[in-house]
């Protein structure tokens, strides 16, 4: 049974965030990096996109956390990204996985079921990728999910106990698992899903509250709900996917503990 995430979680993990503004290391699909540098530095962390095999061991060893997202993967990428993961798991740097479209395209499939072997801090995946990743049957869409996010629940609490991630199954509702306790956020606006890259910043939110966290359960949950949060309020005063993005921004960088702690009383 999955519980919603008290405000006050969300709350303390964005102060904390806010006061380290970690340094997080993306290879991310390339359709989406500035959306994705922009959400992070509207939340408090800070981005760099270092993609060159000669650099990414070094930078990723330097960093708070490293993000991987198998968007526009192809081979050097891939060998890339390989090296980034050995050189953060070497500097006990927390890495986040996003298995984007994973079930539906076997070389990115068998390269993210290769990288489970290297401890993900977290994986953020929509309900068809997490299914997938799990070893039941894909059911995505390209890197849409045909599935509910509640379908992939157990799904998710069995991929986090094989593979000791948090790991965040995304959609109208977020649910996120340590594969024992299971936090619920259940905000945010349709309208998200029609602006590229959403999920993708999601997936490096993510990466960025791991970080130096104390509680990689509660910090996955909160980058969830701070993004859900955020997407809500900026549904309720834009009038359509170009002016939701900047309003999507302002919500982020305009968002307060304090205010997270007022709704809670």
């Amino acid at each position: 049974m999955a519980e919603t995430l008290p405000l006050q979680i969300v709350a303390d993990e964005l102060a904390r965030v806010r006061a380290n503004c970690p340094l997080v290391h993306v290879l991310t699909n390339e359709v989406v990096q500035e959306i994705t540098a922009n959400v992070l530095l509207a939340a408090g962390a800070a981005p760099a996109m270092i993609v060159a095999e000669e650099e990414v061991g070094a930078f990723a060893a330097i960093s708070g956390a490293l993000l991987i997202n198998v968007g526009t993967l192809y081979p050097a990428r891939l060998a890339a990204m390989r090296q980034a993961v050995a050189a953060a798991r070497r500097a006990a740097v927390p890495w986040t996985l996003d298995p984007v479209a994973v079930g539906v395209l076997a070389y990115r499939s068998q390269a993210c079921k290769e990288l489970l072997a290297d401890a993900p801090a977290a994986i953020r995946g929509n309900a068809s990728e997490i299914l997938a990743l799990a070893g039941f049957a894909g059911s995505g869409r390209g890197v849409d999910s045909t599935a509910g996010s509640e379908a992939a629940v157990a799904a998710a609490q069995q991929l986090a106990q094989a593979t000791g991630a948090i790991v965040a199954v995304t959609g109208a509702t977020d649910f996120i698992t340590d594969g024992k306790r299971t936090w619920a956020t259940p905000w945010g606006d349709p309208i998200m899903t029609r602006v590229v890259g959403t999920g993708c910043a999601l997936s490096a939110l993510v990466a960025a509250f791991t970080a130096q966290a104390p509680n990689r359960l509660d910090a996955v949950a909160a980058a969830c709900a701070v993004a859900a949060l955020c997407g809500q309020r900026a549904a309720a005063i834009s009038h359509g996917p170009g002016s939701f993005k900047a309003a999507f921004l302002d919500a982020l960088y305009l968002l307060e503990p304090a205010s997270l702690l007022e709704e809670a009383a």
